[in-house]
């Protein structure tokens, strides 16, 4: 038996009209004799429904071909390819996620133009004169409302997430790059505040292990404040005061939001988390702008102040690696040692007010709160390094670190335990550029006020050196080195740090500079007696786990951290 011909009655219209369409002149609507429709378009049930239907009583019925209803719904999506809908064993069946209600009474079976009709909620059956075309145009503008309705939700929903992605990083944006608003607080004295703080005094205790003078022991010092400078392995230094802190259950101030106090702003008292006028803290220790006045009033009368200086040049070396990608200054250096080049001419490339400027050059003082553009042969140059001086009571140098923890552990009152360490935050060694002379004079030059700063504080650390002793100085950093290679047999996998790809417990993964994955880390033995389980893990543990499980609130931190995970930066 030949096909159906089209009904040469059906209107058309284009792709965006209330009717169906060239297509349906061609596929759709087909006018003819009950009797004769095709045995395969055709059911028992459906010739009796069709009968009872007024269409019928003029010996005509309104079929619908399962490719005609393919078609129509992917020409309504915009898709050649008919996606929507799949023609399957002889009947149209629905997708998931199409939300169509009148699916399953127009199935490719033939069924009569009333039982689609019918099957459609709320829709009248039409006059047997315009049964055909009154179905077309009905059951065309279900199928166009609900496929653009779903077009509308998807695009709702796409704009949502684009929107949450690009407001989530320009918040970022904003809180790394602009000061946060200080609000100015009126100090109300309280007896908890630090004002009437009574510190503890000289008692008899346990001697300190270092061979404090017969007949005089200490008491552990418990109010410090750490000014964390950059690029010094303060990390590692950070993790001794965490242990320190946690073992003694002292109070630490910490910042709210980030891993750091709003760095590069100047620290305020605001910025602390769960600050309230008169709070007394007894740690302090995470990176800031240092501003003297505003610390001091968070901390005891009695409370130590103590930081790290580095090598100027070799602290270049590395600030200029590790946040290089995060200065636009040096986005335009070229060639294989963008280090060399910048050191050629530095101020071809530097400009002072230039975004994150303040990395490359005289960081340190920098830190310390001073301006770092300043002449280096001005007076005030040496004012403030004297202005140091006083405010610090042990500034400890990088290149003799195991010398610096050793006075450290003394000028505390604390014991051998208390200063062990393993080497946070070192970078692989294909990172590092081997510095020239030529390039270390180079490096220094560019860097002149950190170079006198290290310099002043390099002749006072040998000063405290020989107050210490010699003799006694070489003993126990010999001691201090052989307990901790004790503790790497018995805590570190392997008794070395890895690559970041090597690292198996995401507990253990550094923060990593942008753009590249050069940090290295620890492996925890998965072996280790009762004895050592807790203090290995908190030895390994890098800065932003430790904040956390300290309580420490990091959700802007931790929100950059989901985003560069989601670009792979």
């Amino acid at each position: 038996m030949r096909p159906p011909l089209p009904n040469p009655a059906v209107p058309t219209a284009g792709r965006g009209g209330s009717t169906w369409g060239s297509l349906g002149t061609l596929v759709g609507c087909h006018q003819v004799p009950l009797a004769h429709r095709h045995p395969s378009a055709a059911t028992p049930g459906a010739r009796t429904s069709c009968a009872q239907h007024p269409a019928a009583a003029s010996g005509s019925g309104c079929i619908f071909h399962s490719l005609f209803i393919e078609l129509e719904i992917s020409a309504a999506r915009g898709d050649p390819g008919g996606g929507g809908l799949e023609r399957g064993g002889g009947r149209l069946e629905q997708q998931p996620g199409l939300a169509m209600p009148w699916a399953p009474s127009v199935l490719a079976g033939g069924q009569a133009c009333c039982n689609a009709v019918a099957g459609v909620p709320g829709l009248p059956l039409p006059p047997a004169s315009q049964a055909c075309g009154e179905c077309h145009r009905r059951v065309a503008g279900q199928v166009t409302r609900m496929l653009h309705h779903g077009k509308h939700w998807r695009s709702m929903c796409k704009g949502l997430v684009l929107g949450t992605l690009l407001t989530s990083f320009m918040l970022l944006l904003y809180s790394y790059a602009i000061p946060p608003l200080q609000v100015s607080v009126t100090e109300i004295p309280v007896p908890s505040s630090c004002s009437s703080y009574s510190a503890p005094g000289k008692s008899p205790a346990v001697a300190n292990s270092t061979g404090s003078p017969p007949g005089w022991s200490c008491l552990p010092k418990l109010n410090i404040m750490f000014m964390k400078t950059h690029k010094t392995a303060s990390s590692t230094i950070l993790n001794i005061l965490f242990r320190f802190g946690e073992k003694h259950r002292l109070k630490f101030a910490f910042p709210n939001g980030r891993n750091d106090f709003y760095y590069p702003s100047y620290f305020e008292r605001s910025q602390v988390q769960h600050y309230r006028p008169g709070a007394c803290f007894n740690i302090i220790c995470n990176h800031m702008r240092f501003h003297y006045e505003e610390v001091r009033k968070l901390l005891p009368s009695d409370a130590t102040f103590v930081t790290v200086l580095r090598d100027p040049a070799y602290l270049f070396e590395s600030s200029f690696h590790y946040f290089g990608r995060i200065i636009p200054l040096t986005w335009k250096l070229t060639g294989e040692d963008k280090l060399a080049e910048f050191l050629r001419d530095p101020w071809h490339y530097y400009d002072p007010n230039g975004f994150n400027a303040h990395y490359l050059q005289n960081l340190l003082f920098f830190d310390l709160g001073y301006d770092n553009n300043m002449n280096a042969n001005s007076p005030l140059v040496e004012e403030h390094i004297q202005e140091i001086d006083r405010r610090f009571h042990l500034v400890m140098l990088l290149e003799y670190f195991d010398e610096s923890l050793v006075l450290l552990k003394d000028l505390l009152c604390w014991q051998l335990e208390d200063v062990l360490y393993f080497k946070l935050n070192a970078r692989k060694g294909s990172t590092i550029s081997r510095l020239t002379p030529e390039l270390y004079d180079k490096a220094t030059s560019w860097n002149l006020i950190d170079a006198k700063l290290y310099r002043y504080f390099n002749a006072t650390f040998w000063r405290k050196v020989e107050a210490y002793g010699r003799e006694r100085m070489a003993k126990d950093v010999a001691e201090l080195q052989r307990e901790n290679e004790k503790m790497k047999s018995i805590c570190i996998d392997g008794g070395h740090p890895v690559d970041a790809s090597a690292i198996q417990e995401s507990s253990m993964q550094p923060w990593q500079p942008l753009g590249e994955k050069s940090i290295l880390g620890y492996n925890l033995k998965k072996k280790i007696n009762k004895k050592h389980q807790k203090l290995c893990r908190k030895m390994l543990t890098p800065e932003i786990q430790y904040l956390t499980d300290l309580g420490v609130n990091l959700w802007i931190t931790k929100l950059w951290s989901y985003v560069r995970d989601f670009l792979k930066w």
